[in-house]
């Protein structure tokens, strides 16, 4: 299985997190540049804690029974499904390339690869795919995104996808979905400006820096909103659980939100030196002298003080990022209520049902 296939077909977005499974159907509306989407179904199903450990699956029987219990509950009929995968075992990578045709770029991007393979490490180990983001023909280079991924990885995705009956029709990457996301909830044109899109997800933060419209560079951080609820845990002794109500605003265990408040704040103001860094070694390296705003995806986005820590310590716009902006919901089929709960720690999922097989 590769990351990118090769025929047309809407899919279903499924996307399979460390907290839980959820799932997305879009339905296109219109044709060209009318067309827009509609939310047909969504929902969420938990996956029981540890089953997925930094990316890899643990419990293959949790997850395959929390994905049949969200295509049961939305009664998704399609068995076609996008998936996707991220984390320490998923690179992506911008080569430019001299122009070539597609037989020397096939052999080049194999040479390519085996220089950011770990050590001991290679072809053998790794699926590997690419495509060509932009050519330049005025002079003579291609810009190229390589992606690898260990196939033990897709492998243990793919076969919970297929035990659960269905269809595992594409494996993207998840800061890929997260740019479909914002591109297709953001208009045509006035983006000229450069943006962080960051989702915060269980056990890794996605990032995908903006310049304009192009996506110039991507990283999976290893850290995530697992560490506000061990915060919580560690310091007033409740459950995972309650922990999960509490940095959500909801009290839980006898502790309210206002009395955590200062360990959720220890938790952002490390998150916030985790991304500045981050930053600052893409603008080091790109040679981008400013960053207009940071779009806040992901459950942990809803912590309450996470989006004005951010603001202040990296001085720059944070807003917490819809994925339903300009995506129409079908109230006869999906609960107005549900999108507005589900909210940004759906963006990955809406990324993903936006793909077509065959999309590069």
């Amino acid at each position: 299985m590769g990351l990118f296939e090769n025929k047309k077909k809407l899919l279903v977005g499924l996307d399979i997190g460390s907290s839980g499974v959820k799932v997305c159907e879009l339905q296109t509306v219109g044709k060209g540049s009318a067309q827009r989407y509609r939310l047909q179904k969504l929902g969420f199903a938990p996956v029981p804690h540890d089953a997925i450990v930094d990316g890899d699956i643990m419990d293959s029987n949790a997850v395959v029974g929390a994905i049949r219990q969200v295509l049961a509950e939305q009664k998704i009929k399609s068995k076609d499904v996008a998936i996707s995968v991220s984390g320490q075992q998923v690179m992506v990578k911008k080569v430019t390339f001299p122009l070539m045709s597609p037989a020397e770029l096939t052999e080049s991007v194999r040479w390519e690869a085996e220089s950011f393979f770990p050590a001991g490490q290679g072809l053998d180990s790794y699926a590997l795919d690419f495509a060509v983001i932009e050519e330049r023909p005025a002079d003579g280079n291609m810009d190229v995104v390589l992606v690898a991924c260990r196939k033990d990885k897709l492998e243990a995705y793919a076969a919970c996808v297929t035990q659960a009956g269905a269809r595992p029709a594409i494996v993207d990457v998840d800061v890929f979905s997260l740019q479909n996301a914002y591109e297709a909830n953001t208009a045509p044109g006035g983006r000229d400006e450069v943006v962080a899109l960051v989702n915060v997800g269980a056990k890794f933060t996605n990032l995908t820096m903006l310049v304009g419209p192009k996506s110039v560079f991507w990283r999976d951080i290893a850290w995530g909103g697992h560490e506000f609820t061990n915060k919580l845990v560690e310091d007033w002794g409740v459950s995972q659980e309650a922990a999960e109500l509490l940095k959500q605003g909801k009290p839980a265990e006898g502790r309210t939100p206002e009395e955590v408040e200062p360990s959720l704040s220890a938790i952002s103001d490390s998150f916030a030196d985790e991304l500045s860094r981050t930053i600052d070694f893409f603008r080091s390296s790109f040679k981008v002298d400013r960053l207009d705003r940071i779009l806040l995806a992901g459950g942990s986005a809803k912590v309450p003080g996470l989006v004005d820590i951010l603001g202040d310590r990296l001085r720059v716009s944070v807003e917490r990022f819809n994925p339903f902006q300009l995506i129409e919901i079908d109230e006869r089929s999906v609960d107005p209520a549900a999108v507005r709960d589900i909210g940004c720690s759906a963006t990955i999922a809406v990324g993903l049902a936006l793909r077509q097989v065959g999309d590069r």
